[in-house]
């Protein structure tokens, strides 16, 4: 079945090239387009698409607040557009349950992978910002870790150790099979364990804590 998308921004050119960059591609339907945060919500509630493209700054109602709504009332991923040139917009975003953020510059075989991924419950974050995440002073998103900053990882195994560390760079799920040399469910697999043995809420938990624990980003 065909993974069905809306298109939510304020710029009529964005979403049309969207929109012919997705259709074109076999596994994809465009199930509608709002250009601001309301029309978006309802756009969400009407169509319920499996994933929305978000952008933060639009009128009426910001890409924040609007994303907080969808994924409250529903299943709906959300991936979040931005040009990543404030920090408080992306950590906004990421408090608001967004499963990705893209530059709006991505090139097409990157976005239609990111959706393809977040689709499949996986959270997409580019490396650059996976190293600004890294560094936010999040007390929510660390809230569960211990008041040392870091569990024990010797709780993990040494290719879950390997996992953790290719999930704080910022890879995907399919990126780090590839990295690995291993099968999608494979990683799949670790990354449950890994948030399960360290008590971690979710992805966002584990790349600051591989930060943290200067396992990534040039620490010890």
């Amino acid at each position: 079945m065909k993974i069905r998308v809306a298109l939510v921004d304020d710029q009529d050119l964005v979403r049309t090239g969207f929109r012919l960059v997705l259709e074109a591609d076999g596994d994809f339907t465009v199930v509608g387009e709002a250009s601001g945060g309301r029309a978006g919500v309802a756009l969400a509630a009407r169509t319920r698409p499996d994933v929305v493209l978000m952008d933060v700054r639009m009128p009426d109602l910001d890409g924040i607040a609007a994303t907080r709504m969808i994924v409250r009332d529903s299943p709906v991923r959300v991936i979040v557009l931005t040009t990543f040139d404030s920090d408080s917009s992306v950590t906004q975003a990421l408090h608001a349950g967004a499963s990705a953020f893209l530059l709006k510059d991505v090139r097409p075989a990157e976005l239609m992978q990111a959706i393809r991924d977040v689709h499949a419950g996986d959270f997409v974050l580019p490396p650059a910002l996976a190293r600004d995440v890294g560094e936010l002073t999040d007390p929510d998103a660390a809230r569960t870790l211990p008041p040392g900053g870091a569990p024990e990882l010797s709780v993990l195994s040494p290719r879950e150790l390997e996992v953790l560390i290719a999930i704080g760079q910022g890879l995907s799920n399919p990126e780090i099979a590839v990295e690995l040399f291993l099968s999608e469910s494979t990683v799949k697999s670790h990354v449950g364990r890994i948030l399960a043995k360290l008590e971690l809420r979710d992805r966002i938990q584990a790349v600051i804590l591989a930060h943290r624990a200067g396992l990534v980003g040039g620490g010890a």
